[in-house]
């Protein structure tokens, strides 16, 4: 007789690893895993201080280049050269070796650094950005999500060293730091073992690249973000905004990126560079274009804070960098309460929604400084905005986080990372022009007697030795405060902006609920029948 309380044996998995596989899966401990920990952290460190550290340099930069009209692709380069490789980049890490894909990126983010530091010329530093830029997509996508926490003191400790450097040694230390530290991450690397995970070897690596990365979908991409940063770039002061050369560029923009949209929703599939099944989810697009408009914000603030307490309050690098601090300290404080208060309410929507709105009055306040401004404005203005900025900081991740599965975060993650590097490079693209315009705009009224273009080109910490008459040296500064103003008021729409995108991040309770005995009652099995 057959006995039914039996149990057919299970069957087995196709996807999961045998026995023997599993046997014989290796994990890190001991001096080994504090070692790649470590020199993960120290990346991810170097990446945040290196966004950082050079916003207290650029003006004395732009002074030593005497570039100005540069001031924006010192930023947009690097985060543009990040964002377009970053989806890229994580098709790289999926199909080779994790541990040498990341050393050879970050080797590239050291020869850009390397490069930075050498440059003779306004335009190699920017290409040098771009080098380092490229080499930091595939660093993001290691460490994104990890090493937050120790990242944000590269956010603090840049400023202040990135100024420290510029007056006292030189504004090329803020890229020559990252070279020993960098000698330090490889030496932890390279000499650990780390055991590797079993990538697809099914062909040969040239096949695999044709099949399995978009190079497609990348050489649409890159192009259309060029021709929009070099036609945002150009506007108004190299071109007139309704000459061929911007609308051809724009033109050129908008048709390439639609045919990237096409592209990608005929490859469909997960081969696409932006899976189509992932970015339909409404939790998904609606926090990756909350990203793109807050870390705009974000980064119009950092850069063009510094430049008015230099050119316009006459500060030098060091001081600027300590005049940030309000903002900086704030944020971290309201980024570490945030998350708290987010775990005990268990609703992130209300926080992103508050963080936009105080950032949007922050911004808007900012954009009401002039040359007279009182420290007491600027000090409680930056204390309002950053406590707005850090409430909203983390709350993208935990959206989408606890809107989908395990096996869907990194896609989105990705997504996430590459969404505010974007708008962080549309965005300084977009102040940039909108500096130099509104300078060239105030000067004929404010200071008559000074050439504007002298202006330009002396950079933002050399107005007072080009203007040596008092009254038209204050009509300078105060076109300089007028067009730092308009930065902010920028600033301040992008902020609104995430206040109206984030409602279709949803209403979710993330809090983990025990079952109710009816709940655990209904879906226990039900006892089988000998």
């Amino acid at each position: 007789m057959e006995n039914t309380t039996s149990e057919p044996p299970p069957e087995k998995d196709a996807t999961a690893p045998d026995d023997n596989q599993e046997s014989t899966t290796q994990y890190v401990t001991g001096v080994k895993l504090v070692a790649i920990i470590s020199a993960v952290t120290l990346v991810y460190f170097l990446i945040l201080l290196d966004m950082s550290i050079i916003v207290t340099a650029i003006p004395r930069i732009t002074t030593h280049f005497h570039s100005l009209a540069d001031v924006g692709w010192y930023g947009s380069s690097y985060q543009l050269a990040s964002a377009s490789l970053q989806p890229l980049a994580g098709k790289v890490y999926s199909n080779f070796s994790a541990k040498i894909t990341f050393l050879c990126f970050f080797a590239v983010f050291e020869f850009g650094s390397l490069l930075c530091a050498v440059s003779v010329s306004s335009k190699m530093l920017i290409i040098s950005r771009a080098v380092a830029g490229i080499g930091s997509a595939g660093l993001i996508n290691a460490a994104f999500g990890i090493m937050m926490g120790f990242g944000q003191l590269g956010i603090i400790i840049g400023p202040l060293l990135g100024g420290a450097f510029t007056e006292y040694v030189s504004w090329r230390w803020c890229f020559y730091i990252n070279l020993p530290v960098g000698a330090l991450v490889a030496a932890l690397l390279v000499f650990t073992r780390i055991p590797a995970a079993v990538k697809p070897r099914d062909v040969t690596i040239w096949v695999a690249i044709k099949k399995r990365f978009d190079l497609i979908g990348f050489a649409l991409l890159l192009p259309a973000c060029v021709m929009f940063f070099l036609a945002l770039d150009y506007a108004g002061h190299q071109f007139e905004w309704n000459s061929p050369t911007i609308i051809g560029l724009f033109c050129g923009a908008g048709v390439t990126f639609i045919l990237f949209v096409v592209w990608e929703f005929t490859m469909g599939g997960e081969e696409a560079m932006v899976p189509y099944s992932m970015i339909r989810i409404r939790a998904v697009w609606s926090s990756c274009l909350v990203m793109l408009f807050f870390f705009g914000m974000l980064e119009l603030a950092s850069y063009y804070m510094p430049i008015y307490f230099q050119s316009v309050n006459n500060a030098t690098p060091l001081l600027s960098g300590v005049y940030m601090l309000p903002s900086i300290i704030s944020q971290l404080i309201s980024t570490v309460v945030g998350g708290a208060l987010v775990s005990r309410v268990g609703y992130y929507l209300p926080f992103i929604i508050i963080s936009g709105a105080l950032s949007s009055i922050g911004n808007g306040l900012m954009g009401t400084l002039n040359a007279h401004s009182s420290a007491g404005h600027w000090i409680g203005y930056q204390v309002l905005l950053g406590f707005g900025r850090g409430l909203g900081f983390q709350i993208a991740v935990i959206a989408v986080q606890s809107s989908l599965s395990a096996e869907l975060v990194p896609v989105s993650m990705a997504l996430i990372s590459f969404s505010q590097t974007l708008g962080g490079a549309i965005f300084l693209a977009m102040g940039e022009t909108l500096l130099t315009n509104s300078l060239k705009s105030n000067l004929p009224k404010l200071a008559p007697e000074v050439d504007p273009n002298a202006v330009v080109d002396a950079g933002a910490t050399a107005i007072r030795d080009v203007v040596k008459d008092p009254v038209q040296l204050e009509g300078v500064i105060e076109s300089y405060a007028k067009a730092v103003n308009v930065i902010f008021y920028v600033a301040a729409g992008s902020a609104a902006l995430v206040v109206f995108l984030s409602w279709g991040m949803g209403w979710k309770d993330i809090r983990k609920k025990e079952d109710s005995p009816r709940e655990t009652e209904q879906s226990a099995p039900s006892p089988s029948v000998a």
